[in-house]
């Protein structure tokens, strides 16, 4: 309420001064209620009905969430203040014209701890952290109303693409242009023209001395009041920026302190950056105890907040099972930004959930409340989602492992996923998204064929034969073959894939017969070069690939 009460929040009934931690903000779905972290802030979604609005505060009561956030105006009736009181859970109203998505990425960039730390709690009381120049590590909003009170004027802090990271009290002193920006946490691309257009951006970026932005005859009747922006700086590199609103230029001493505090400002975005890194690691640490198992994976389950719940278990990768082996810094680059990705989406659809890269594979835990038997759809469709929304620019394919309840289960569900993984990453046409169910018999002969390999057999028989024959007369009778088995011995279809007329295959399968010593009207012999073939799958790729004759006209 310090930070945001004033532009985005109101009390509507609850006790301001209660000091304790927030677990994390999530999204209430009416339809697919979600598992609450402890402290939850619930953002109460079209929910307006007096009556819902009553059993909303009921079950976040028993819940233990912290505050429910409806949209604005909202009638302090007395059966809402009863409702709140009996479930101890304050009620807040957003501020109309405010998005919710807004609302929830700026709440959870205001409630995220910047240190290291940060996952034991999220904020509130409790928190402890560094501190640089006397405020707490990270803490851009603490920041930004300090540099306010020494400006005395209402101040962004802004990022190298004019995305809102914090902002002071005292917002209501400028102008509208000032308001709309902070609301959609972006400078509106109108203002930025205009701003472009006078040649603000460029000076800014090249000077490390604050400038004054008279908007003048450039601007409309919302972007009056007058600027002054400094970059902010680490070494050569331009991190950001700070904008204050004002009447008119300010003084030398305050110009100074606007240029001092950059510096500071570069501290705790420095930090921030080197805390979220930090952050990750972690993470991926607490997480791979978890799926490896072993002594320490109780209490990394404890910190990742997923302790005593089902849990639906996802493995990400890309495909080619080698990409994350090299040392290509893109590579690995995008692989961490797929991984962040997916972690967002997880975490939007699923607010108690951890992601992690571990070993090249993003693991995904996620909290289930549901049947255990809808899980892994659940969890598939969750993924199809994910894949979908981010396109192909980098292919990925998800494992969905089965549900799991305890330390245990989650450690062979990711067994479960890692062999599904193999698949997907093996066998292109198995999908995108797939479970064991959908993929256990390639598992099991990608299985097999380890130990086939690992034992340094090679393969013998009729097709060790038929392989020989094609090695010394380029005779296509391991495709042949293979064809045949494909169509069923549909001697027509074999042919039309081979693009072979039906008389040539039929001689080519009567030299597979005699050259092989093969019955093909006995089935075990049939299953043992079927089995053969899809353990040893180069056999038939050892001879030219065959090409559709040309077509003239």
């Amino acid at each position: 309420m310090d930070d945001l009460g004033s532009t985005l929040l109101e009390l509507v009934h609850g006790d301001r001064q209660r000091e304790e931690a927030i677990g994390g903000v999530v999204i209430h779905d009416p339809l697919d209620a979600p598992v609450l972290p402890p402290r939850a802030l619930v953002l109460g979604i079209g929910v307006e009905d007096p009556a819902a609005v009553a059993d909303l505060l009921a079950d976040l009561g028993r819940q233990g969430a912290a505050a429910l956030v409806l949209r604005a105006p909202v009638a302090a009736t007395a059966e809402l203040r009863a409702a709140s009181d009996a479930a101890g859970v304050p009620v807040l109203g957003l501020s109309r014209g405010t998005p919710w998505t807004h609302l929830a990425a700026m709440l959870r960039s205001l409630l995220v701890d910047g240190a290291s730390g940060g996952l034991g709690g999220l904020g509130g009381a409790g928190s402890e952290s560094e501190s640089l120049g006397g405020l707490p590590s990270g803490d851009l909003f603490a920041v930004a109303n300090a540099v306010a009170s020494l400006l005395d004027a209402p101040i962004t802090i802004e990022d190298r693409s004019s995305r809102v990271l914090a902002f002071s009290g005292r917002q209501e002193e400028a102008d509208p242009s000032r308001v709309e920006t902070i609301l959609g946490r972006q400078v509106p691309e109108r203002y930025s023209r205009i701003l472009s257009e006078l040649g603000v951006f460029r000076e800014l970026h090249r000077s490390d001395q604050p400038i004054f932005v008279d908007p003048g005859a450039a601007a409309d009747d919302v972007f009056v009041m007058p600027r002054v922006a400094v970059a902010v700086r680490a070494g050569e590199e331009v991190l950001g920026s700070i904008w204050a609103a004002v009447p008119a230029p300010l003084s030398p001493e305050r110009t100074e302190a606007l240029r001092e505090a950059a510096k500071l400002v570069a501290l705790h975005l420095l930090r921030v950056r080197a805390g979220s890194d930090v952050e990750r690691r972690v993470r991926a640490d607490l997480l791979g105890a978890v799926i490896e198992g072993g002594p320490g994976a109780r209490e990394a389950l404890e910190r990742l907040g997923l302790a005593d719940t089902p849990l639906l278990v996802l493995a990400l990768a890309v495909p080619d099972p080698d990409a994350g082996a090299g040392d290509d810094p893109l590579l690995a680059h995008e692989r961490q930004r797929l991984a962040d990705a997916f972690a967002v989406h997880l975490g939007a659809v699923h607010p108690r959930s951890a992601t992690a890269l571990v070993g090249g594979v993003a693991y995904g835990l996620a909290a289930y409340a549901g049947p255990a038997e809808e899980g892994e759809p659940r969890a598939a469709r969750v993924a199809t989602d994910f894949l979908e929304r981010i396109g192909e620019r980098l292919p990925a394919v998800v494992a969905v492992g089965p549900v799991a309840t305890s330390l245990t289960e989650i450690a062979r569900a990711r067994e479960t996923a890692d062999r599904v993984l193999r698949v997907l990453r093996d066998n292109p046409a198995a999908g995108p998204v797939a479970r064991l169910v959908d993929v256990q018999t390639d598992s099991l002969l990608l299985e097999l064929r380890d130990r086939v390999l690992a034992r340094g057999e090679s393969v013998a028989g009729p097709l060790a034969r038929l392989a020989a024959y094609d090695h010394e007369h380029d005779g296509r009778l391991v495709a042949t073959l293979q064809a045949w088995l494909d169509a069923f011995g549909d001697v027509n279809r074999a042919a039309e894939a081979l693009y072979v007329h039906p008389n040539t295959f039929r001689y080519r399968l009567r030299r597979v017969r005699e050259v092989g010593g093969l019955d093909l009207l006995d089935p075990a012999q049939r299953f043992a070069v079927q089995l053969q073939l899809r353990l040893w799958p180069g056999l038939a790729a050892d001879t030219p690939t065959p090409t559709p004759p040309s077509q003239h006209l």
